[in-house]
């Protein structure tokens, strides 16, 4: 009981000690008491019942919708999982099993079956305990469980009655059987007719047969206890209760329900779990930024039907799920193989991100191998060390202090004594040449001696100073010199938004968008979320010139695969990444239109990949396989280029023209062959 409900309790209390003080002084007025105390409690209560307003307003309750770019759902924020349907979208057997069951007076009453009622109360008393409510009762019950509550006790039926008196002047009867039929729990997480006829039946409500509509009916009485999954014989018998009360009513001819009565229950049951859409990691982090919206501009995302407008592009959030389904599940068939018997099974992860770099737009987003055994997001939550993807980092810090792709130093072991720490003496996977490696080449091969050196002239302060720019911003970066070689964990989001910052000329757009709009129920525009004021981040003449080095990657480097493997010939430019025992797979791959990024790891980062667990083995594939859609799709134009002079092969040199001496000789061979046959 609320507080308000309890003062206006004792008031009418005191209220009634006046009445009956008076009554002692009037006994002519004493048989005005009890009607009179009736009316004052009702009157009390009123207030603390749902207004109309409040009725009409659960009617109209509508989830919030999310949308993709292209117009397609991603998802609906919805209370509960339900599907309303309109009257005429349900079978004519369960509006008659209904009525006859639960209320075969409910077209001649107001709310209130004032016969039932009074049967109710006097079977009570003979402690037989029987319920009075109406359906319309019943719905007021449903629709405000909180404001009237299931207690057993006289305030409740007076509000339930309330309730019921302010329904039946809000609605109409054919409105109301609706609602009921809508809202009414069916268990299994189905909620209203439609869920429960294909949870129990695999059909629309729309199809359902007298036999099933008496089932579902029948569950009304006690969903648990006539549960027709765990109690299908309760719920064979109140089955055929309900067709008894049809055959009573008029709505059931006696020979069919007979015949009826004898089969047995038949179900096709099936959970209705709650559809996850095509991008189930954007629709978890969008409904968390929608309620804190809705929150500030008074909005309820369940029940106002907003309208939210994307800038996924369902095409390519299709090729990006197709990709990293393909490569998780055969590295994990790989993974399985290669697992030491007396280890536990762990179920690789990845993510991918998708943006184009000249709005900032996020285009497709997977967060996890699988939503429905993960729900971690790895694109947004996880943080995980770079790798190699972070190296272009510091080439671009080199390039800003001066230093060219050209210049060399020499492919080295090294040992570098840092100020209050160890000598950093970092390896590389194959031996060092001892010989003079240019940067674009140390870049294209990844090697750890050039990237230290390099470093080491170029500080780590600059180089982390120049993440941040880029777009790697919440998460902490250790100005140490392995910073260089990606041992600061940051999110796949964070490194994709800066190397679309590198695509777009080294002008940073903000976090990557995700939201366009958002609309009401109406198509009317509720915020409108335009592209930031690009700041620029990198000079771009140095964003140009990191770009013309990591197109060697791809060229010729560590990420030559995408040319060779997946026949790709757009200007890219792009960055594998390994950690240390094979612990993260890192590729992120740039066009001028479109930038993507996966990573490939176990959520616990003490199990490693193997050697198989390499960048441009792991996550590589997922962004192969993604840009051969995307181009397919025409998403990419593979004609448009960075705006710096692509490399291209020297061509081979011309083949040598005849040898007169040798074209003598070999026509002297020719005539000595001639003469011998």
């Amino acid at each position: 009981m609320t507080p308000a409900l309890a003062r206006a309790q004792a008031w009418a209390a005191q209220q009634l000690r006046r009445l009956r003080d008076a009554v002692r002084r009037h006994p002519v007025r004493a048989a005005l008491v009890p009607p009179a105390a009736v009316v004052l409690y009702v009157l009390v209560l009123i207030p603390f019942t749902p207004s109309i307003a409040d009725l009409r307003k659960a009617k109209m309750e509508e989830p919030s919708t999310v949308l993709s770019a292209d117009g397609v759902v991603l998802a609906e924020y919805k209370r509960i999982n339900r599907e309303w349907v309109p009257l005429d979208r349900i079978s004519k057997p369960v509006i008659d099993a209904l009525i006859a069951t639960e209320d075969h007076r409910f077209y001649e009453h107001h709310g209130i079956d004032f016969r039932r009622t009074a049967a109710a109360v006097l079977n009570t008393l003979r402690g037989k305990r029987q319920g009075g409510s109406t359906i319309t009762q019943q719905l007021a019950r449903n629709l405000y469980p909180e404001e009237i509550g299931r207690a057993v006790s006289l305030t409740r039926k007076v509000k339930e009655a309330i309730t019921a008196l302010k329904i039946e002047a809000s609605y109409s009867k054919e409105e109301i059987l609706e609602t009921y039929l809508n809202t009414v729990p069916f268990l299994y997480n189905a909620f209203g007719i439609e869920m429960a006829a294909r949870t129990y039946f695999d059909k629309p409500a729309s199809k359902l047969d007298v036999l099933e509509s008496a089932t579902l009916v029948g569950m009304l009485k006690g969903t648990s206890y006539y549960n027709p999954v765990s109690n299908p014989d309760r719920a064979r018998d109140r089955r055929n209760i309900v067709l008894a009360q049809m055959v009573k009513h008029g709505k059931l001819d006696a020979k069919r329900a007979e015949l009826l009565a004898a089969r047995p229950l038949r179900l096709d049951f099936e959970r209705q779990d709650n559809v996850v859409g095509i991008a189930p990691h954007v629709a978890q982090h969008l409904r968390k930024w929608l309620i804190a919206w809705a929150d500030r501009e008074d909005y309820d995302i369940h029940a106002d039907g907003l309208v939210v407008r994307t800038t996924l592009d369902s095409r390519l959030q299709k090729a990006a799920n197709a990709a990293v389904t393909k490569q998780v599940r055969q590295l994990q068939d790989l993974a399985d193989r290669r697992r030491p018997k007396d280890q536990e099974r762990a179920l690789l992860q990845a993510g991918f991100l998708a943006v184009d770099p000249r709005s900032g737009q996020v285009k497709a987003w997977v967060g996890s191998a699988d939503f429905t055994t993960d729900q971690f997001d790895h694109v947004n939550q996880a943080r995980r060390q770079p790798g190699s993807t972070f190296k272009p980092f510091v080439y671009g810090a080199a390039f800003m202090e001066g230093f060219s792709p050209e210049d060399t130093f020499i492919d080295e072991p090294v040992a570098i004594k840092e100020r209050g720490s160890a000598v950093w003496s970092p390896k590389d996977g194959s031996p060092p040449t001892h010989l003079p490696m240019t940067l674009r080449d140390g870049l294209a091969q990844s090697r750890n001696s050039i990237t230290a050196q390099l470093v080491e002239r170029v500080g780590a302060k600059k180089v982390a100073d120049l993440a941040f720019n880029l777009g790697v911003r919440e998460s902490k970066l250790d100005p140490v010199l392995s910073l260089a070689l990606g041992t600061s964990p940051v999110t796949l989001r964070e490194m994709v938004s800066a190397y679309a910052t590198l695509a777009n000329s080294g002008r940073y757009l903000g976090e990557p968008q995700l939201v366009t709009r958002i609309e009401d129920r109406n198509g009317r525009t509720l915020a409108l979320f335009t592209r930031p004021e690009a700041v620029e981040a990198m000079p771009r003449a140095s964003a140009l010139q990191l770009v013309n080095a990591m197109r060697g990657v791809i060229d010729e480097g560590t990420g030559v695969a995408i040319r060779a493997r997946y026949g790709l010939e757009a200007d890219f430019a792009g960055k594998t990444g390994t950690t240390q025992d094979n612990t993260d797979g890192w590729f992120i791959m740039a066009h001028p239109q479109l930038v993507a990024g996966a990573w490939v790891g176990f959520n616990d980062p003490s199990i490693t990949m193997g050697d198989w667990g390499q960048g441009a083995r792991s996550a590589l594939p997922m962004v192969g396989d993604f840009f051969v859609q995307a181009q397919r799709q025409r998403a990419v134009d593979p004609r448009v280029e960075f705006d710096i002079p692509r490399p291209r092969p020297e061509p081979p040199p011309p083949a040598p023209g005849p040898d007169p001496v040798q074209e003598v000789v070999n026509d002297l061979l020719g005539r000595i062959f001639r003469m011998i046959q």
